[in-house]
């Protein structure tokens, strides 16, 4: 296993796999493909009610998944 450099950043890992520290705003986006494929179930069904999605995925907050659905999926027009 090749020996990483992290004498710039503090980095961690959470229970999930998901690293903290150092750029944490992109790790924090990564969703797995489960969590995408049931977000994209339960916009269908309570649009944007990013609370009750949020409590169907544990770990994440609300806001989180308004963040990446809108990223994600917004329209520029």
């Amino acid at each position: 296993m090749a020996d990483l450099d992290r004498s710039s950043e503090d980095v961690s890992m959470d229970s999930k796999g998901v690293v903290s520290g150092g750029n944490s705003q992109i790790s924090k986006m990564d969703f797995s493909e489960d969590e995408e494929k049931l977000i994209a179930r339960m916009y269908s069904l309570v649009g944007q009610r990013w609370s009750l999605i949020a409590g169907r995925i544990p770990g994440r907050t609300a806001k989180e998944i308004e963040k990446y659905w809108t990223s994600r999926y917004s329209t520029s027009e």
